[in-house]
């Protein structure tokens, strides 16, 4: 069976589901984003030290799941979350967040924690982040992406070395690259429509970021101001 998993993380408001969902995995205050979004968890995971009570009382009434784990844990509640979701079946994620958190660590611990060895065997795994999606792809997997001609997205090798990167429908092509983690070649390629990308060894990120807000229309020129009419000549004095 397809079983498609979601994790909602904490940080922020998270989109609306983008499909159906057998599984959804809240990680700790995450539990808060996922209602508000309009989720309903099965499951929730983490320390539980910033869940609010309100969410605690749903998780209570709905006799939800609970997998409580210790503060002084070796994993971010996010990376929790990924294996529970990997535990229950799920055969592809999609991960839930936001960008504009107030911890840089705990985004790029979430980017980090999509590249764990537990997620290879996944169909797809991807990440909405607030308006862009982030697309994960272990060893041997492929993406198709539905982008409009002059879209951008681009590679990353943020896991370590990539070998063997294809990427088709796009303005720069490669063919069986090599990106290193400190290269920037794949960033800010330009699809020439529908791109495919795939990865022979490594895990490679691939970033669609939000298309730009269209420019705000000019706004009309103000009228000219009418001239003044013209002063009438003074009446004589009379004498």
């Amino acid at each position: 069976m397809d079983t498609a998993a979601a994790v909602v993380i904490g940080g922020g408001p998270v989109r609306t589901p983008a499909r159906e969902y057998g599984i959804v995995v809240a990680a700790d205050s995450g539990l808060d984003e996922a209602l508000a979004a309009g989720f309903t968890p099965t499951v929730l995971v983490g320390d539980l030290d910033s869940v609010s009570v309100s969410g605690m009382r749903w998780v209570a009434e709905h006799e939800t799941p609970v997998h409580v784990h210790s503060a002084d844990k070796d994993a971010t509640d996010t990376a929790l979350a990924l294996e529970t979701a990997v535990r229950l079946g799920a055969v592809s994620v999609d991960v839930y967040g936001a960008t504009g958190v107030a911890r840089l660590d705990h985004l790029l611990g979430t980017l980090a924690a999509l590249g764990d060895p537990v997620l290879h065997e996944l169909a797809h795994l991807r990440a909405f982040l607030d308006d862009g999606v982030v697309h994960v792809l272990h060893p041997g997997h492929t993406v198709e992406l539905d982008l409009a001609a002059g879209a951008t997205f681009s590679l990353l090798a943020l896991h370590g070395r990539c070998d063997g990167v294809d990427v088709t429908g796009a303005r720069w092509p490669l063919t069986r690259a090599r990106l290193t983690p400190a290269s920037t070649l794949g960033v800010s390629n330009v699809a020439t429509g529908p791109a495919r990308v795939s990865v022979a060894g490594g895990v490679l990120t691939v970033v669609v970021p939000a298309a730009p807000a269209a420019p705000a229309a000019p706004a009309a020129p103000a009228a000219p101001d009418a001239p003044a009419a013209p002063a009438s000549p003074a009446s004589p004095s009379p004498r």
